[in-house]
């Protein structure tokens, strides 16, 4: 078993006012054994308070770092900037929305730990753990979308949009050193880089608990539209 000794979590966040605190917890609630855990946190110029409460956060942790973007500049450079801030042995990435649960880091790890796995990801559409019934058309575009980066990176993922990427750490800031999405063509993006790589990718079943728009679901059908652009870029149209 390979020793990891420190879990880094990059947390982008953008007016999660009403989550940030709750998730921190979460993920404070995490018994990783002797993995120490490196919390960053990326706030995207949050205007509804979130800084505010992230910065007494900050204050009271010796394990919290909070990185403010001068600008809203979207989910893909928060995660750049955040990955790049990382030194943990393993880096995951933290959706601020409470719909993953951290206590699946552990499985995450598992592929990892063994020396088997340099990524992980952990997707919403296998494995019997509970996922929230909500929004159909998103799953349709969900599969589509993964079906057509599987096409071109030749990887067989079942979730390519998934929050929850797990990779070494040492490929994690290789990779996001070139990464040039700004918004939600984060996923794609870093899923061709995955493939380009050679990175030896592993998926797990994962929960979910799905927001609805009402309660706070940012993406729409325009990034959908979006990804696909992205997908076919970054797979046909940059060179690495």
């Amino acid at each position: 078993m390979a020793k990891i000794d420190t879990l880094s979590i990059v947390i982008p966040c953008y007016n999660e006012r009403a989550t940030i605190e709750k998730i921190l917890k979460e993920v404070a609630a995490v018994d990783l054994g002797a993995t120490k855990k490196e919390i960053v946190i990326v706030d995207d110029y949050s205007t509804d308070g979130t800084r505010g409460i992230l910065s007494k956060l900050a204050a009271n942790s010796q394990t919290i770092r909070v990185l403010l973007q001068d600008r809203n500049q979207g989910k893909g450079a928060a995660l750049k900037r955040g990955i790049l801030e990382t030194t943990g042995d393993v880096v995951v990435v933290q959706d601020a929305d409470l719909e993953y649960d951290p206590q699946e880091y552990k499985r995450l790890l598992y592929p990892i730990e063994r020396g088997q796995a340099d990524v992980v990801y952990g997707s919403r559409f296998i494995g019997g753990q509970p996922h929230r019934i909500i929004y159909y058309r998103n799953q349709v575009a969900n599969k589509f979308l993964t079906f057509l980066s599987n096409a071109l990176t030749g990887l067989n993922l079942t979730d390519m949009e998934t929050c929850y990427k797990m990779m070494r750490g040492d490929l994690a800031r290789r990779l996001a050193q070139d990464l040039k999405a700004q918004r939600f063509g984060f996923e794609p993006e870093i899923t061709a880089r995955i493939a380009k790589s050679k990175a030896a990718v592993y998926e797990i079943g994962i929960s979910y608990y799905g927001r609805s728009k009402e309660e706070g679901k940012k993406i729409g059908v325009s990034d959908g539209i979006k990804a696909i652009w992205e997908i076919i870029r970054f797979n046909l149209l940059t060179k690495y």
